[in-house]
């Protein structure tokens, strides 16, 4: 059965995306597929406002975070945790013998331009990870004063920034906030099938990898760029999802990038109001995402069975992950969702546990 997606990730696919798939498949290496990419590309970096080069990778996420690291790293890695997402940006150093501490704060609470500082001021670190959402959680790092900060104490450290359920549904203004590179996925808040990593990319962090020995092929930035500037990738892409993509973001720009930025505030208004009047809010009120609220499962009801019977009325929520399954559960809000759809999925919840 057809089930609308109120998870974080993958997320509900509109018709018209999954359409623009179908077109007529392209050579990579023909003028019809550069135009393609030549297209898409500016509205990325609007949508990033940056003028710097947006990457279209064929991967996950997770791909390139793990390409980020390996060639910006020279010295050590500073690896901010508060959750298990933004746990994986250590996990991979470690995968690849990056040097690398991490600092970490309860689970719900998230990360102070103070203590990042004091924790970069320990050591002689040159790269800085940090992950603005985190899903396991809820929480929304302060990313752009986190940068403001490091920028103005520690201007050679590389920031990277995990903004995988972010990118698309909240506002990152990367020339700005002066960040290095800034990741996402395709099935978040793209609202797009998986499959692609959108990746702006800074010409520090260029000019870092130039330093880095071994620093990787596939996600190799530098040969990325030689490829952008002629509107190409290295390796064969995903074209059909790129075509999705460009589909995509003409919907974006003609809806208005400020509008969807207040959709998403909308909808996680309405969640949380819901989840503080029968429930309770997991994380820390200081740090709450715009994208996926966690609730605390007060009530001690099983979000499993919750899931099978909203799974019979044509809608899927998540539960908590990890150690905090059935401690919680998470609506997403991201995407081409609205605030009726996320109405109707709390008509339904209220409904099924007679909540109103």
């Amino acid at each position: 059965m057809y089930k609308k997606l109120f998870i974080p990730g993958p997320t509900h696919v509109r018709d018209e995306v999954l359409e623009a798939q179908t077109a007529p498949m392209l050579g990579h290496r023909s003028t019809d597929y550069s135009d393609l990419q030549a297209e898409v590309t500016p509205k990325l970096q609007q949508l990033l406002y940056t003028e710097q080069p947006v990457f279209i990778y064929t991967s996950s996420g997770t791909g390139v975070m793990e390409g980020s690291i390996r060639q910006t790293v020279l010295k050590r890695s500073l690896n901010t945790v508060c959750g298990a997402f933004s746990k994986r940006w250590h996990d991979i150093a470690v995968a690849n013998g990056v040097p690398c501490d991490k600092i970490e704060v309860p689970m719900g609470e998230g990360f102070t331009p103070e203590m990042v500082d004091e924790a970069l001021a320990e050591g002689d670190y040159d790269v800085l990870t940090v992950t603005l959402n985190e899903t396991s959680t809820g929480v929304m790092n302060p990313l752009k004063d986190i940068a403001a900060m490091v920028r103005e104490k520690y201007p050679d450290v590389v920031i990277l920034v995990d903004a995988v359920s972010a990118m698309g549904g909240v506002k990152i203004e990367v020339d700005a906030w002066d960040v290095d590179v800034v990741i996402s996925s395709s099935q978040k808040c793209f609202a797009l099938p998986p499959g692609l990593t959108i990746a702006a990319v800074s010409e520090r962090a260029m000019k870092r990898a130039e330093q880095v020995p071994n620093r990787g092929y596939y996600y190799d930035f530098l040969d990325m760029y030689k490829y952008f500037k002629r509107n190409q990738t290295p390796a064969t892409p995903a074209i059909s999802l790129i075509q999705a993509l460009n589909q995509q973001m003409d919907d974006i720009l003609a809806d208005g990038i400020e509008a969807r930025w207040e959709r998403h505030i909308a909808m996680a208004e309405v969640v949380r109001a819901w989840a503080r009047q029968y429930w309770a809010l997991f994380p820390n009120e200081n740090f709450l995402s715009n994208t996926v609220t966690t609730i605390k499962n007060t009530r001690g009801v099983s979000i499993a069975d919750l899931n099978k019977e909203l799974a019979t009325r044509g809608a899927m929520l998540s539960n908590g992950y990890g150690g905090l399954k059935e401690q919680t559960f998470r609506i997403a809000h991201m995407g081409d969702l609205t605030v009726e759809d996320v109405k109707w999925l709390l008509g339904m919840i209220d409904d099924i546990l007679d909540l109103a």
